[in-house]
Protein backbone atom coordinates (compact mmCIF):
# COMPACT_ATOMS: atom_id res chain seq x y z
CA UNK A 1 0.00 0.00 0.00
CA UNK A 2 3.15 2.20 0.66
CA UNK A 3 4.76 1.71 -2.29
CA UNK A 4 1.57 2.09 -4.02
CA UNK A 5 1.02 5.77 -2.06
CA UNK A 6 4.85 6.75 -3.19
CA UNK A 7 4.38 5.70 -7.12
CA UNK A 8 1.28 8.06 -6.69
CA UNK A 9 2.82 10.83 -5.00
CA UNK A 10 5.95 9.86 -7.45
CA UNK A 11 3.65 10.50 -10.72
CA UNK A 12 1.64 13.25 -9.24
CA UNK A 13 4.82 15.36 -8.68
CA UNK A 14 6.07 14.46 -12.44
CA UNK A 15 2.73 15.54 -13.48
CA UNK A 16 2.94 18.91 -11.95
CA UNK A 17 6.98 19.77 -12.91
CA UNK A 18 5.46 18.86 -16.28
CA UNK A 19 2.17 21.59 -15.97
CA UNK A 20 4.29 24.60 -14.85
CA UNK A 21 7.03 23.69 -17.64
CA UNK A 22 4.81 23.66 -20.37
CA UNK A 23 2.97 26.68 -18.90
CA UNK A 24 6.18 28.84 -18.52
CA UNK A 25 7.17 27.55 -21.56
CA UNK A 26 3.90 29.11 -23.25
CA UNK A 27 4.58 31.83 -21.62
CA UNK A 28 8.11 32.30 -23.35
CA UNK A 29 6.14 31.68 -26.52
CA UNK A 30 3.91 35.04 -25.75
CA UNK A 31 6.62 37.09 -24.24
CA UNK A 32 8.81 37.06 -27.69
CA UNK A 33 6.24 38.22 -29.91
CA UNK A 34 6.49 41.91 -29.45
CA UNK A 35 6.84 42.84 -33.02
CA UNK A 36 3.92 42.76 -35.51
CA UNK A 37 6.64 42.64 -38.06
CA UNK A 38 10.17 40.50 -38.97
CA UNK A 39 13.70 42.35 -39.72
CA UNK A 40 15.30 42.53 -42.31
CA UNK A 41 19.07 43.96 -42.63
CA UNK A 42 19.30 46.16 -45.68
CA UNK A 43 23.05 45.65 -47.10
CA UNK A 44 23.63 49.52 -47.69
CA UNK A 45 24.19 49.00 -43.83
CA UNK A 46 27.46 47.84 -44.45
CA UNK A 47 28.54 49.66 -47.87
CA UNK A 48 31.53 51.50 -46.27
CA UNK A 49 33.06 47.88 -45.19
CA UNK A 50 33.19 47.01 -48.41
CA UNK A 51 33.80 49.87 -50.67
CA UNK A 52 36.38 51.32 -48.23
CA UNK A 53 37.65 48.34 -46.02
CA UNK A 54 37.26 45.39 -48.97
CA UNK A 55 34.66 43.32 -46.89
CA UNK A 56 33.38 41.09 -49.59
CA UNK A 57 29.39 41.48 -50.05
CA UNK A 58 29.13 37.58 -50.25
CA UNK A 59 29.66 38.09 -46.24
CA UNK A 60 26.44 39.80 -45.96
CA UNK A 61 24.14 36.92 -45.13
CA UNK A 62 26.65 35.87 -42.23
CA UNK A 63 26.65 38.95 -41.15
CA UNK A 64 22.66 39.30 -40.93
CA UNK A 65 22.39 35.96 -39.32
CA UNK A 66 25.09 36.67 -36.77
CA UNK A 67 22.96 40.13 -35.56
CA UNK A 68 19.90 38.25 -35.44
CA UNK A 69 18.20 39.26 -38.48
CA UNK A 70 15.45 37.14 -40.58
CA UNK A 71 15.81 39.05 -43.83
CA UNK A 72 18.47 40.30 -46.63
CA UNK A 73 17.76 43.44 -48.80
CA UNK A 74 20.53 42.95 -51.39
CA UNK A 75 22.07 46.49 -53.16
CA UNK A 76 23.05 45.33 -56.53
CA UNK A 77 25.86 48.23 -56.84
CA UNK A 78 27.68 46.47 -54.27
CA UNK A 79 28.71 43.66 -56.35
CA UNK A 80 31.32 45.40 -58.65
CA UNK A 81 31.70 41.32 -59.69
CA UNK A 82 28.51 41.53 -61.51
CA UNK A 83 28.10 45.10 -62.11
CA UNK A 84 31.72 45.67 -63.97
CA UNK A 85 31.48 42.32 -65.38
CA UNK A 86 32.22 42.11 -69.15
CA UNK A 87 29.93 39.01 -69.32
CA UNK A 88 27.23 40.20 -67.24
CA UNK A 89 24.92 37.55 -68.01
CA UNK A 90 27.58 34.75 -66.66
CA UNK A 91 28.32 37.20 -63.64
CA UNK A 92 24.68 37.39 -62.75
CA UNK A 93 24.10 33.52 -62.38
CA UNK A 94 27.19 33.36 -60.39
CA UNK A 95 25.58 36.24 -57.87
CA UNK A 96 22.04 34.57 -57.82
CA UNK A 97 23.79 30.99 -56.77
CA UNK A 98 26.22 32.42 -54.24
CA UNK A 99 23.57 34.60 -52.37
CA UNK A 100 20.45 31.66 -52.87
CA UNK A 101 23.41 29.19 -51.33
CA UNK A 102 24.38 31.77 -48.44
CA UNK A 103 21.01 32.52 -47.72
CA UNK A 104 20.11 28.73 -46.99
CA UNK A 105 23.19 28.00 -44.95
CA UNK A 106 22.21 30.94 -42.91
CA UNK A 107 18.41 29.99 -42.56
CA UNK A 108 17.22 33.48 -44.12
CA UNK A 109 14.83 35.22 -46.34
CA UNK A 110 16.22 36.71 -49.45
CA UNK A 111 13.77 40.17 -49.46
CA UNK A 112 14.68 42.36 -52.14
CA UNK A 113 17.32 43.81 -53.92
CA UNK A 114 17.41 47.48 -54.37
CA UNK A 115 18.88 48.52 -58.26
CA UNK A 116 21.01 51.69 -58.25
CA UNK A 117 23.49 52.87 -61.01
CA UNK A 118 21.40 50.93 -64.14
CA UNK A 119 20.43 54.35 -65.61
CA UNK A 120 17.33 57.27 -65.77
CA UNK A 121 13.61 55.58 -65.56
CA UNK A 122 12.70 58.86 -65.54
CA UNK A 123 14.33 60.42 -68.08
CA UNK A 124 12.90 62.72 -71.17
CA UNK A 125 15.62 60.88 -73.68
CA UNK A 126 13.33 57.70 -74.57
CA UNK A 127 16.57 56.18 -75.47
CA UNK A 128 18.06 56.55 -71.98
CA UNK A 129 14.70 55.52 -70.67
CA UNK A 130 14.36 52.56 -72.47
CA UNK A 131 18.11 51.68 -71.66
CA UNK A 132 17.23 52.05 -68.36
CA UNK A 133 14.41 49.82 -68.86
CA UNK A 134 16.20 46.83 -69.94
CA UNK A 135 19.00 47.06 -67.05
CA UNK A 136 16.06 46.87 -64.82
CA UNK A 137 14.75 43.76 -66.17
CA UNK A 138 17.67 41.32 -65.44
CA UNK A 139 17.38 42.26 -61.77
CA UNK A 140 13.79 41.04 -61.78
CA UNK A 141 15.29 37.66 -63.17
CA UNK A 142 17.67 37.63 -60.82
CA UNK A 143 15.20 38.36 -57.52
CA UNK A 144 12.71 36.20 -59.16
CA UNK A 145 15.04 33.49 -59.15
CA UNK A 146 15.96 34.23 -55.49
CA UNK A 147 12.81 34.33 -54.06
CA UNK A 148 12.85 37.88 -53.56
CA UNK A 149 9.35 39.73 -53.18
CA UNK A 150 9.98 42.34 -54.95
CA UNK A 151 13.64 45.01 -56.47
CA UNK A 152 13.37 48.36 -55.66
CA UNK A 153 13.86 51.10 -58.18
CA UNK A 154 14.51 54.81 -58.17
CA UNK A 155 12.82 58.13 -59.94
CA UNK A 156 14.98 60.87 -59.92
CA UNK A 157 15.71 62.21 -62.55
CA UNK A 158 13.23 65.39 -64.24
CA UNK A 159 12.67 68.65 -62.37
CA UNK A 160 9.66 69.55 -64.00
CA UNK A 161 6.90 68.03 -62.30
CA UNK A 162 4.16 67.00 -65.55
CA UNK A 163 7.26 65.12 -67.27
CA UNK A 164 8.42 63.71 -64.41
CA UNK A 165 5.10 62.05 -63.93
CA UNK A 166 4.90 60.76 -67.28
CA UNK A 167 8.27 59.26 -67.84
CA UNK A 168 7.99 57.55 -64.14
CA UNK A 169 4.71 56.19 -65.07
CA UNK A 170 5.93 54.95 -68.62
CA UNK A 171 9.01 53.44 -66.93
CA UNK A 172 7.31 51.78 -63.88
CA UNK A 173 4.42 50.18 -66.08
CA UNK A 174 6.24 48.64 -68.22
CA UNK A 175 8.68 46.96 -65.68
CA UNK A 176 5.34 45.87 -63.62
CA UNK A 177 3.95 44.33 -66.43
CA UNK A 178 7.31 42.36 -66.78
CA UNK A 179 7.36 41.56 -63.11
CA UNK A 180 4.01 40.15 -62.48
CA UNK A 181 4.31 36.92 -64.33
CA UNK A 182 7.48 36.31 -62.68
CA UNK A 183 5.71 37.02 -58.72
CA UNK A 184 7.87 40.29 -58.41
CA UNK A 185 6.57 43.70 -57.01
CA UNK A 186 8.25 46.85 -58.23
CA UNK A 187 8.66 49.14 -55.61
CA UNK A 188 9.85 52.61 -55.60
CA UNK A 189 11.89 54.53 -52.91
CA UNK A 190 11.01 57.81 -51.41
CA UNK A 191 14.95 58.63 -52.62
CA UNK A 192 15.47 62.72 -53.16
CA UNK A 193 14.25 64.95 -56.07
CA UNK A 194 10.54 65.10 -56.45
CA UNK A 195 10.32 61.25 -55.37
CA UNK A 196 11.14 62.62 -51.77
CA UNK A 197 7.56 64.34 -52.30
CA UNK A 198 5.18 61.64 -50.85
CA UNK A 199 2.11 63.20 -52.53
CA UNK A 200 3.54 63.40 -56.05
CA UNK A 201 5.21 59.39 -55.60
CA UNK A 202 1.47 58.52 -55.01
CA UNK A 203 0.04 60.28 -58.02
CA UNK A 204 2.45 58.14 -60.40
CA UNK A 205 1.83 54.71 -57.97
CA UNK A 206 -1.83 55.72 -59.15
CA UNK A 207 -1.13 56.51 -62.66
CA UNK A 208 0.98 53.38 -62.74
CA UNK A 209 -2.38 50.86 -61.39
CA UNK A 210 -1.02 47.67 -60.94
CA UNK A 211 -1.10 45.25 -57.81
CA UNK A 212 2.41 44.55 -58.08
CA UNK A 213 3.65 47.83 -58.54
CA UNK A 214 4.22 49.80 -54.57
CA UNK A 215 6.65 51.72 -52.45
CA UNK A 216 9.40 51.26 -50.04
CA UNK A 217 8.89 54.03 -47.56
CA UNK A 218 12.45 55.03 -45.86
CA UNK A 219 11.61 56.89 -42.71
CA UNK A 220 14.47 59.19 -43.56
CA UNK A 221 14.68 60.20 -47.30
CA UNK A 222 11.94 63.01 -47.53
CA UNK A 223 14.70 66.13 -48.36
CA UNK A 224 13.53 67.63 -51.62
CA UNK A 225 17.02 69.28 -52.02
CA UNK A 226 19.88 67.42 -50.73
CA UNK A 227 21.19 64.20 -52.76
CA UNK A 228 19.54 60.96 -52.19
CA UNK A 229 16.78 62.82 -49.59
CA UNK A 230 18.70 62.05 -46.55
CA UNK A 231 18.02 64.06 -43.50
CA UNK A 232 21.81 62.98 -42.00
CA UNK A 233 22.56 66.32 -41.04
CA UNK A 234 19.26 67.23 -39.95
CA UNK A 235 19.15 70.90 -41.97
CA UNK A 236 17.34 70.12 -45.06
CA UNK A 237 16.15 73.38 -46.80
CA UNK A 238 13.16 71.37 -48.28
CA UNK A 239 11.48 69.01 -45.96
CA UNK A 240 8.38 66.91 -47.07
CA UNK A 241 7.29 66.10 -43.56
CA UNK A 242 8.17 62.16 -43.03
CA UNK A 243 5.07 61.21 -40.74
CA UNK A 244 2.95 62.53 -43.48
CA UNK A 245 5.26 61.23 -45.98
CA UNK A 246 5.34 58.09 -43.94
CA UNK A 247 1.29 57.70 -43.76
CA UNK A 248 0.65 58.27 -47.24
CA UNK A 249 2.94 55.84 -48.85
CA UNK A 250 2.05 52.59 -46.29
CA UNK A 251 -0.96 51.83 -48.32
CA UNK A 252 0.80 50.51 -51.27
CA UNK A 253 3.84 49.41 -49.68
CA UNK A 254 6.02 46.08 -49.70
CA UNK A 255 8.45 47.51 -47.43
CA UNK A 256 9.79 49.51 -45.14
CA UNK A 257 13.22 50.78 -44.52
CA UNK A 258 14.21 51.97 -40.75
CA UNK A 259 17.00 54.16 -41.48
CA UNK A 260 18.76 55.85 -38.72
CA UNK A 261 21.78 58.58 -38.18
CA UNK A 262 22.52 59.40 -34.64
CA UNK A 263 21.26 58.11 -31.38
CA UNK A 264 21.09 59.44 -27.84
CA UNK A 265 22.09 58.30 -24.16
CA UNK A 266 18.59 56.43 -24.34
CA UNK A 267 19.15 54.74 -27.68
CA UNK A 268 16.50 56.66 -29.28
CA UNK A 269 17.20 58.14 -32.44
CA UNK A 270 17.89 61.81 -32.93
CA UNK A 271 16.32 62.77 -35.97
CA UNK A 272 12.94 60.67 -36.50
CA UNK A 273 10.67 59.54 -33.76
CA UNK A 274 10.41 55.78 -34.48
CA UNK A 275 7.58 55.35 -31.50
CA UNK A 276 5.58 57.60 -33.68
CA UNK A 277 6.60 55.71 -36.98
CA UNK A 278 5.89 52.45 -35.61
CA UNK A 279 2.93 53.71 -34.54
CA UNK A 280 1.80 54.98 -38.19
CA UNK A 281 3.34 51.24 -39.37
CA UNK A 282 1.06 49.43 -37.57
CA UNK A 283 -2.07 51.56 -37.53
CA UNK A 284 -2.27 51.43 -41.23
CA UNK A 285 -1.76 47.46 -40.74
CA UNK A 286 1.68 46.92 -41.73
CA UNK A 287 3.03 43.33 -40.92
CA UNK A 288 6.32 42.44 -43.52
CA UNK A 289 9.75 43.16 -43.02
CA UNK A 290 11.06 46.38 -41.52
CA UNK A 291 14.75 46.72 -43.11
CA UNK A 292 17.39 48.16 -40.79
CA UNK A 293 19.56 50.69 -42.85
CA UNK A 294 22.52 52.48 -40.43
CA UNK A 295 23.66 55.59 -41.98
CA UNK A 296 25.09 57.55 -39.39
CA UNK A 297 28.66 57.95 -38.95
CA UNK A 298 28.96 58.44 -34.92
CA UNK A 299 28.87 54.84 -34.14
CA UNK A 300 30.62 51.84 -36.57
CA UNK A 301 28.23 50.21 -38.99
CA UNK A 302 27.83 47.12 -36.31
CA UNK A 303 27.18 49.10 -33.79
CA UNK A 304 24.69 51.33 -35.78
CA UNK A 305 23.29 48.48 -36.73
CA UNK A 306 22.99 47.05 -33.45
CA UNK A 307 21.55 49.92 -31.75
CA UNK A 308 18.49 50.26 -34.40
CA UNK A 309 17.32 47.03 -34.36
CA UNK A 310 16.84 47.48 -30.39
CA UNK A 311 15.21 50.87 -30.99
CA UNK A 312 12.63 49.11 -33.19
CA UNK A 313 12.35 46.43 -30.97
CA UNK A 314 11.85 48.59 -28.08
CA UNK A 315 9.43 50.58 -29.99
CA UNK A 316 7.73 47.82 -30.82
CA UNK A 317 7.37 46.63 -27.06
CA UNK A 318 5.95 50.34 -26.20
CA UNK A 319 3.19 50.03 -28.60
Amino acid sequence: MKTNNIVQNFLLLIFILGFVSCKNENKQTVTNKDSFFKTSLAQWSIHNSIREDGLSPYEFAKIAHELGFEGLEYVNDLYSDVTMSEDKASAMEEFITRNNDLAAKYNLKNVLIMIDGEGNLSSSNPEERMMAVENHKLWIDAASKMNCSAIRINLKGEKEIENWIKYSVESFKALGEYAKPLNINVIVENHGGLSSNASLLMKVINQVNLKNCGTLPDFGNFCMSEGYGSLKDNNCKDLYDPYLGISEMLPRAFGLSAKSYAFDSNGDETTLDYYRLLSIAKDAGYNGFIGVEYEGNMLSEKEGIIATKKLLEKAAKML
